[in-house]
């Protein structure tokens, strides 16, 4: 598959909080959350596991935009968030992927993180 039909497979499953790990590299690579002090999960499950949590803050998600160049491409993703102190946000993350055999092989995310820590307490 092409990285389009790979992230198109993919939107479709997450916006619908399903199963999308059939087009992940098993040695996925994940870098996102803090970016003031980025790190790199390896592996499928690791990067599931982080979908998971992050899954039960979002009611609704779609795909504004999607550039795409041989292998690679950025998404921005709009969000409608439901925070634990009851705020409803929606906001833009820009999401970069990387392709590699038929597989999506690397994303790493950016967004407006101290909004996002700041209403992710109860």
């Amino acid at each position: 598959m092409s990285i389009k039909e790979l992230l198109e497979v993919y939107y479709q499953a997450f916006s619908a909080k399903s199963d999308f790990g059939s087009v992940l590299a098993d040695d996925f690579e994940y870098t996102g959350g803090d970016m003031s002090n980025p790190r790199t999960l390896v592996g499928k499950a690791a990067y599931i596991e982080v979908i998971n949590r992050f899954s039960q803050l979002f009611k609704s998600m779609k795909v504004e935009k999607m550039i795409i160049q041989k292998e690679s491409a950025c998404v921005i993703g709009n969000y409608d968030f439901i925070f634990p102190n009851g705020k409803h946000i929606n906001g833009n993350v820009a999401e970069i992927w990387a392709a590699e055999n038929g597989k999506l092989k690397s994303l790493t995310i950016y967004f407006d993180t101290l909004t996002f820590a700041n209403n992710s307490k109860n």
